[in-house]
């Protein structure tokens, strides 16, 4: 019988990416969301019953270890950006993550992946940050022999950051950044689910920083995208003390209104985020470590950004007819 593996949040951004990996590997895969209902995109990565969502809430022990039983690995991709809630960043974060590996080593689970991110760390700035390392430590006391990724900002045809730059270019004459200057290192979703197999499959352990071929600014990588959708923007550099009061009125507004009105835009813990650059340290592990040679942003931008071109996918005709002489 083929191993089981069970992906916590198999379903969203990077975890899908992990489940059809492994299910092309010929892993069962067992995908453990809130709302399994909305995770049927998952069923055709693998032949029929192959891979299957269920019910999970990571704060609860019994609903942990009900979905863990069996199996031979676990995957932890759960993470959030909302500081409150029941669901913020300690008790995704932090208690999740160690809920998970605390039940896994109990229920003698060989191997486990979980992902982390780039500024993880007890000292960070942001809460978001110091919950991450706390979460990583976490794992590491229960699985020490776990595989912890830190990837960099996540890019690929889902992602929450060139699309929504992309979208707000086609409907607003400036684009406003908060960090211009701060720098990224994009890695492409994918790399990073190759990765995170490798430690499913008991070929890697250990922290591993993730990022791509490319160190860019947060303003180069808008003007690559405006490139890619064919516009023509004005990029405009939010200073952080202004990003920081549109910020504190954004969190009073949710806060005030008990989340009716969700704060989307920007947190007072984003624009501490944003302050420090987000790039593979240089005595870090990474994918050259792993034998994995990451993608490049161009080679990866044009095959999902083009619904955002003045002509979406009639751009390159409507250039071409344009050439034509009569």
């Amino acid at each position: 019988m083929s191993k089981l593996v069970t992906i916590y949040g198999g379903s969203g951004f990077v975890g899908r990416y992990i489940a059809r990996r492994l299910a092309n590997a010929g892993w069962r895969v067992r995908v453990a969301v809130r709302r399994p209902n909305e995770a049927m995109h998952v069923k055709p990565y693998g032949t029929p019953g192959q891979v299957e969502p269920v019910f999970c809430n990571i704060r609860d022990d019994a609903s942990v270890r009900a979905v863990l039983q069996g199996s031979d690995a676990v995957v932890n991709c759960v993470g959030t950006f909302d500081a409150g809630g029941k669901n913020n960043f300690d008790a995704v974060q932090d208690q999740g993550a160690t809920r998970i590996a605390r039940i896994a080593a109990e229920e003698g689970v060989a191997r486990m992946v979980h992902i982390s991110a780039i500024g993880a760390d007890a000292e960070a700035p942001s809460r978001y940050g110091r919950t991450k390392a706390a979460g990583e430590a976490g794992v590491l006391k229960h699985m020490p022999g776990a595989l912890i990724l830190r990837p960099s900002v996540v890019f690929g045809a889902e992602d929450a950051f060139f699309n929504r730059f992309a979208k707000m270019a086609t409907s607003t004459p400036v684009l406003p950044l908060v960090g211009a200057g701060t720098r990224f290192q994009p890695v492409y979703v994918d790399d990073v689910a190759a990765a995170a197999v490798m430690g499913v499959e008991g070929q890697a352990s250990g922290v591993y920083e993730l990022g791509g071929p490319d160190v860019r600014s947060f303003r180069e990588l808008m003007q690559e995208m405006l490139g890619v959708i064919q516009r023509r923007k004005l990029i405009v550099n939010m200073p952080f003390w202004v990003a920081g009061l549109m910020a504190f009125g954004l969190d009073m507004l949710q806060s005030l209104t008990g989340g009716l009105l969700h704060n989307s835009m920007i947190t007072r813990d984003q624009v501490k985020s944003l302050r420090v650059d987000n790039v593979v340290s240089k005595d870090a592990r990474g994918f050259a470590d792993l034998g994995i040679s990451p993608m490049a942003t161009e080679a990866v931008l044009p095959e999902y950004l083009w619904p955002f071109r003045q002509s979406g996918q009639y751009a390159a005709i409507k250039k071409s007819a344009g050439n034509l002489r009569g």
